[in-house]
């Protein structure tokens, strides 16, 4: 009885592998990257990629489901007793640390329109606007931002760019911009140091060179 167990596992584990790695690539280099390289970096074979996802389409709307629910997940451990902005940042800042798992039809794949996929983005939307209307009754927010500027400016956010320029640090300090724009009171602490121009021109000079 317990190897049916142990065999379900493994393959649970071994899906999760292969999305986590081609949620990276896909990222890294588009949706047409190759399945053996996703395959190669997950550390399985093919075949094993094959037996869990048909073709490429199979495995793209594998990614957007699992990256709905990183981010559904993500907003189940925001604190609902926080500030709107603070909730808001929170989002943000989370899926900042998501940004090579995260594959939406905002990043290029093909959306989704199954009734799962649909319940789950309105998941988010919900969500998204409950924390906007949390900071306009608490006072944390003003101007008129909904749930899909969030999305769009997330979206821009979670496209990690391969470069010497630390892309973490750059998108906090954008995050830090975007909400004084939005709060009442202010400026928030803007995360320095700046990026300047000379470290952008240096970054390519590493990457061209590579």
């Amino acid at each position: 009885m317990s190897r049916p167990r142990k065999v379900r596992k493994d393959a649970e584990a071994n899906r999760e592998r292969l999305l986590a790695a081609a949620a990276a690539a896909v990222l890294r280099e588009g949706r047409h990257v190759p399945l053996a390289t996703v395959a190669a970096e997950a550390g399985l074979g093919i075949g094993t990629l094959y037996r869990s996802y048909a073709d490429r389409d199979a495995l793209l709307q594998a990614l957007e489901y699992r990256a709905y629910g990183l981010l559904n997940n993500l907003l189940d451990q925001i604190d609902e007793d926080s500030t709107g902005l603070d909730q808001v940042r929170r989002y943000l800042e989370g899926t900042v640390e998501l940004a090579d798992q995260i594959v939406l039809p905002l990043h290029g794949v093909r959306p989704l329109v199954t009734p799962e996929a649909v319940a789950a983005r309105k998941s988010i939307y919900r969500r998204l606007d409950f924390f906007l209307a949390n900071g306009r009754e608490d006072g944390s927010i003003r101007g008129p931002v909904n749930a899909t500027d969030l999305i769009a400016f997330s979206t821009l956010l979670t496209q990690p760019k391969a470069s010497a320029v630390d892309w973490t640090h750059l998108a906090r300090r954008q995050i830090a911009h975007f909400l004084n724009g939005l709060a009442t009171e202010g400026p928030r602490e803007v995360p320095g140091p700046a990026v300047e121009r000379d470290d952008v021109e240096q970054a390519f000079k590493t990457q061209a060179s590579s």
